[in-house]
C-alpha cells in the first residue's frame, strides 16, 4: 500500500515559493559577486603585478598572507653597564634595552617593530612583517566599533525624537539628512580646514576661548587626536542614515501596543525597553551590518584627510594597488576585508538573536 503524500502547509508553500522567486536574485548574485570575489582570491595567492600581465606571474600560495599578518614577540634584553647593572636614561629615568632593530628576526623576512610592552619587570617588543598593515588593521577596527556604537545610539536618539508628534517635524527630517548628503570628499576637506593646527581651524579658535589648549592642536598629525578626529567626522556625517534607518523600523511598530500600555500605566522608559527595543531588534541588526560594511571599508575619510601618515585596511590597500602596483597583495588585502566583515555580520545576527522568522 503506498503512502499518501504528506500535503504541505501554507507556510511551506510560502517558503518554496519564496526559495522560487529568490533564485534568479541568487544566480545574478553568483555571477557578479561570488565569481569576482574568486578571482581575487586566485589572485591573492600570486605574485602578480600590474606590470607582469596575464601570463608573467608565479603561484606563491599563502605567501601574501603570511607577509601581511605575521607576527612575533621576543623580549628585549637590559643594557648592561660595567658592574653589570642595567643603564638607567638620565633625562627620563627609564631602564635602558636593546634596540628592536638587533633582536627582531631577519630572515627568513624581515620583522618591524609595531610596539613594545613591559610585564612583570621586563620589556617586550612585538614585531610585524607588514606593521603597517597590522596597524591598519587595528585602526579600523577601533573606528568600526567606536563610530558605529556612537552613531548606532545617537541615530536612535534622533529618530525617537523625529518619530514623535511635533510642529517642524517635516523639517526636521529633511535637515538631518544634509551631513549625509554632502559627498564625503568635500566634508572631509571641510572638517580639513576646521580642524587645521592653529587659530585658522575653527575648533582650535573655539578650544583656546574655553581656556583649552593655546591654539596650536594639531588634530591630524598628532598621533593621539587623529584617530578620535576621523571618529568624529564620520559620527557627524553617517549619523543621519542611522537615524533614518532606524526610523523606518519605528514607524513599522503599531500605535495600539502603546496606547495600551498607557492604559495600564507603564512609563515611557518601560515602554522602550519592553516594545520599541525587542521590535526594533531587527532593524537595528540590519542597520548595524549596513554601516559595519561600510565603516570596515573606509577609505575617503581617512585618504583625504590623514592619507599616508595612517592607513585604513582599504586606504592601505590603495597604497598596496596604486603606490606599489602589486596586485596579489592588494587582493590579498581585499579577501582580508571580506572575512572580517563576514565575521562582523553574522556576531551581530547571533548576538541579537535575529532569525528568519522575525
Amino acid at each position: 500500500m503506498s503512502k499518501k503524500k504528506k500535503s504541505l502547509t501554507l507556510a511551506q508553500k510560502e517558503q518554496r515559493l519564496a526559495y522560487k522567486l529568490l533564485l534568479p536574485t541568487l544566480l545574478i548574485l553568483v555571477i557578479i559577486a561570488i565569481y569576482p570575489l574568486g578571482q581575487v582570491f586566485y589572485t591573492s595567492l600570486t605574485d602578480k603585478t600590474f606590470a607582469s600581465g596575464d601570463e608573467g606571474h608565479n603561484f606563491v600560495g599563502f605567501d601574501n598572507y603570511k607577509k601581511l599578518l605575521s607576527i612575533t614577540i621576543k623580549e628585549l634584553p637590559p643594557v648592561l653597564d660595567e658592574d653589570g647593572n642595567q643603564k638607567i636614561d638620565p633625562e627620563t629615568n627609564e631602564p635602558i634595552y636593546e634596540r628592536p632593530i638587533r633582536i627582531l628576526p631577519r630572515k627568513p623576512v624581515r620583522y618591524r617593530e609595531l610596539s613594545q610592552f613591559g610585564f612583570f619587570d621586563k620589556r617586550y617588543v612585538i614585531g610585524a612583517t607588514d606593521p603597517d598593515f597590522i596597524s591598519a588593521i587595528g585602526n579600523t577596527i577601533v573606528f568600526t566599533v567606536v563610530s558605529v556604537a556612537l552613531e548606532t545610539i545617537l541615530g536612535l536618539i534622533i529618530a525617537l525624537v523625529v518619530n514623535s508628534n511635533f510642529r517642524g517635524r517635516g523639517v526636521m527630517r529633511t535637515v538631518m539628512l544634509v551631513p549625509w548628503a554632502v559627498i564625503t570628499v568635500v566634508s572631509a576637506r571641510m572638517w580639513e580646514w576646521m580642524l587645521q593646527p592653529n587659530r585658522i581651524g575653527f575648533f582650535n579658535t573655539l578650544l583656546e576661548r574655553f581656556g583649552i589648549g593655546d591654539g596650536q592642536l594639531a588634530f591630524l598629525t598628532t598621533k593621539e587626536l587623529q584617530l578620535p578626529s576621523i571618529i568624529a567626522v564620520d559620527v557627524w556625517k553617517t549619523t543621519p542614515f542611522m537615524a533614518l534607518l532606524l526610523l523606518a523600523g519605528l514607524q513599522l511598530i503599531p500605535d495600539t501596543l502603546y496606547e495600551a500600555a498607557d492604559i495600564d500605566g507603564a512609563s515611557k522608559v518601560r515602554q522602550f525597553f519592553t516594545i520599541t527595543l525587542p521590535l526594533l531588534k531587527p532593524t537595528i541588526a540590519v542597520a548595524l551590518v549596513f554601516r559595519t560594511l561600510d565603516a570596515l571599508r573606509v577609505f575617503d575619510v581617512f585618504q583625504v584627510l590623514l592619507s599616508n601618515r595612517r592607513y585604513s585596511m582599504a586606504s592601505y590597500n590603495y597604497f598596496q594597488l596604486i603606490g606599489n602596483r602589486n596586485m596579489g597583495l592588494a587582493s590579498a588585502i581585499g579577501v582580508i576585508i571580506f572575512i572580517l566583515i563576514a565575521i562582523f555580520a553574522v556576531s551581530y545576527i547571533r548576538l541579537l538573536g535575529v532569525d528568519a522568522d522575525e
